[in-house]
């Protein structure tokens, strides 16, 4: 009141009047400026800070469970990482999780240790979502697969979201509808962490989901990604040889160099022009590839192991590749894969795949064979695959019975240019005699054919050689005799193929030729270190150990010697 009568003692009405509408413009004035002060606190925020405290000694990783095909972002060793959420379309309330960071995870490896330790590796993420008043926080995944995410307030955790697609297969990597996420009640801690590029002992693969460009022509593997995901990862650009003997710098010296990066998506990177809906694979027909043990052991079980899960539902990308060679393991390619292979170098258009796999998963240290413990298979089931594959009918060698009138069969492996049996007549009579049925045979490049010869046989023998290889297309309880030359090859026969022979539940005998018994004593002196100590010619090195012992010489087998060999695989034939 005493407000009001000293107003209207000081002032008219009218005056009265203008100075309440001028109160009412400073108040609507302090407000608006309140408001624009203050405005990133108050209301439905625009843009939203969730900051994962993982606490001391703590950090963000990223984990692959590929077992229900999700990715978990779980809290292990010390970082404290933001998540920035902004939603960018109003109109349908959505946001999207644009990561596409590779981690490569390094594995210390020796020939004596089939167990590998797995480095350190963390993945950065960072996302961007925009908001309205009256929209509720909903992610997507930019590629097709689950995605968990830890939502955390003042720094403790509250809730995960988990997005789920609705299809594993990308028809367009660049058109892609995702669903809503949903509640979930925990996450994983502590997962085997599955990283994205592998570098193991003796083969380096990428396991890569997303939008991926394929340029055969400039040997590129394109990982479109976000720039806030690029910037924060630790490396955006990774080399790779995909050929499955990393170590050997001769071969992998032939082997085609990939790289694979990440990039940003715009106008200025290759453009579609062929969407695959399928997974792809990447692999090197490099290398020794041209041999016949080494297609197999370096690229052939290796690509098993890798493609063998997809049951045919996936496209092989070749690189060094060769007609011949792709014309020779033509009915193995077929049988793993339902689409024709694509040769990708120095092709124009661009292949672009939702998953793809660079370099191949080599499944054993050993050769020729395969750890079950590192895969989800075993050289039975690979050698089950070849017999249905090529239609081989023999799965296990004769079992002789006394009486019987069924003579078992016996192949000699003859060779032409080196490690050749100069008397091949003279083995074969002897075998006759024993009551064995001989059949003398070469591998060649129609490997339909000679898996069909081998596999009818229950005894093979033959000089050690790439030929040897075939025994994966004998029956179980076959016999292998390997002749180890001489000149000291016993760790290489060993290795090769007695060691694969009895993974394969092959019997195996060997004979070791003496010196008399090579045709290295037509060309050196008695006297000479080649024949006298070969561990002299040994500590010169491979290629001198190669040129002389195995591509020098053959073998005249002295068939009395020989005999008992032949009658302990009788033997075993009876066992």
């Amino acid at each position: 009141m005493m407000y009001d009568t000293v107003l209207a003692r000081s002032f008219s009405k009218h005056e009265q009047k203008r100075l309440g509408y001028w109160a009412l413009i400073a108040c609507l004035f302090i407000v608006l400026s309140f408001f624009t002060i203050f405005k990133p606190y108050l209301g439905p925020l625009q843009v939203l800070n969730l900051r994962l405290s993982m606490g001391e000694d703590e950090k963000l990783h990223l984990y692959n469970d590929t077992t229900s095909s999700r990715l978990i972002i779980a809290k292990e060793e010390t970082i404290d990482s933001t998540l920035i959420v902004n939603d960018k379309r109003s109109s349908q309330e959505e946001a999207e999780i644009m990561s596409g960071a590779l981690i490569v995870n390094d594995t210390d490896r020796t020939h004596e240790e089939a167990e590998s330790s797995v480095a350190e590796s963390i993945m950065n993420i960072s996302s961007i979502v925009n908001g309205t008043s009256n929209s509720q926080e909903v992610f997507r995944e930019s590629v097709t697969q689950n995605v968990t995410i830890i939502d955390t307030i003042s720094s403790s955790p509250q809730k995960v979201k988990e997005i789920t697609s609705k299809d594993d297969s990308m028809v367009n990597n660049t058109n892609i509808s995702l669903p809503k996420a949903t509640d979930a009640d925990a996450v994983t801690k502590n997962s085997k962490m599955e990283p994205l590029c592998t570098i193991m002992g003796r083969s380096d693969f990428c396991e890569i989901k997303g939008d991926i460009r394929i340029d055969g022509s400039s040997y590129t593997v394109f990982i479109v990604s976000s720039e806030t995901d690029i910037l924060a990862a630790e490396n955006t650009s990774w080399r790779i040889r995909p050929y499955a003997r990393k170590g050997d710098q001769t071969a992998m010296g032939a082997v085609r160099e990939w790289t694979l990066k990440l990039v940003a998506g715009g106008s200025d990177i290759p453009q579609c022009t062929q969407n695959h809906s399928v997974p792809g694979i990447l692999f090197s027909a490099g290398g020794y590839a041209g041999n016949h043990f080494h297609a197999f052991t370096d690229i052939i079980v290796p690509l098993f192991s890798t493609a063998r899960p997809y049951n045919g539902e996936v496209q092989f990308l070749i690189t060094n590749g060769w007609s011949a060679w792709i014309a020779k393991f033509k009915t193995i390619l077929k049988a793993l894969s339902r689409y024709d292979l694509i040769n990708i170098d120095n092709r124009k258009d661009i292949h672009c795949f939702g998953s793809m796999t660079v370099g191949l998963k080599r499944p054993s240290y050993k050769e020729l064979s395969i750890d079950p413990s590192k895969s989800p298979y075993s050289i039975k089931d690979f050698r089950q695959f070849l017999r249905s594959s090529y239609s081989l009918k023999k799965t296990r060698a004769i079992k002789i019975r006394n009486g019987t009138k069924k003579r078992p069969r016996l192949l000699i492996i003859s060779r032409k240019r080196s490690r050749a049996f100069t008397n091949v007549g003279e083995i074969v009579n002897m075998a006759e005699r024993l009551g064995f049925r001989v059949v003398v045979a070469e591998p060649g490049m129609d490997v339909s054919g000679f898996s069909q010869i081998i596999n009818s046989c229950d005894v093979v023998m033959g000089v050690h050689g790439a030929g040897l290889t075939n025994i994966v297309f004998l029956p179980e309880k076959a016999v292998l005799i390997q002749v180890i030359p001489f000149g000291g090859a016993e760790w290489l026969s060993r290795t090769f193929f007695e060691e694969p022979a009895k993974d394969m539940n092959i019997r195996y005998l060997d004979y070791k030729i003496r010196v008399e018994e090579s045709t290295l004593i037509q060309q050196y002196p008695a006297d000479h270190a080649v024949l006298r100590d070969p561990s002299v010619i040994g500590k010169q090195g491979w290629l001198a150990f190669q040129s002389i012992y195995l591509q020098k010489q053959n073998v005249t087998i002295d068939v009395n010697r020989f005999r008992p060999t032949l009658v302990k695989a009788l033997e075993l034939l009876h066992q």
